[in-house]
């Protein structure tokens, strides 16, 4: 899996949702987990996806985070194990979709199949 960015990512999460991160970015989306105290940071296969606790969970823009995947089928099949909500959406371009889900912080991230070029 690949973060769709140019530079290491970083988003904000509220202290109770920190322990429900594991839970879709490393059991569902296959990411590392790089740091086991404070703040985690997940480790793609081209980034680290930083995150900032805050209480106040002020953000100053709601732009979706891109996650590139193997086989959306293949996640889409552990979202629906793990219980998680999401909606598939197509896209512009004929024969693509995507998949797009708010992560336990509320961060909203969508998913594409990588395709070979």
């Amino acid at each position: 899996m690949r973060l769709v960015a140019v530079n290491d990512v970083r988003m904000t999460a509220r202290p109770e949702a920190l322990p429900r991160l594991d839970g879709l970015y490393v059991d569902v989306l296959g990411f590392v987990r790089q740091s086991s105290q404070g703040a985690p940071v997940y480790r793609a296969d081209n980034f680290d996806l930083h995150f900032e606790v805050r209480s106040d969970r002020a953000r100053e823009d709601c732009r979706v985070v891109q996650i590139e995947v193997p086989s959306l089928a293949a996640v889409e099949r552990k979202l629906i194990d793990a219980g998680i909500e999401y909606t598939r959406i197509r896209g512009l371009v004929p024969g693509t979709e995507s998949l797009v889900l708010s992560d336990p912080a509320g961060n909203w991230i969508e998913l594409v199949e990588s395709r070979p070029l």
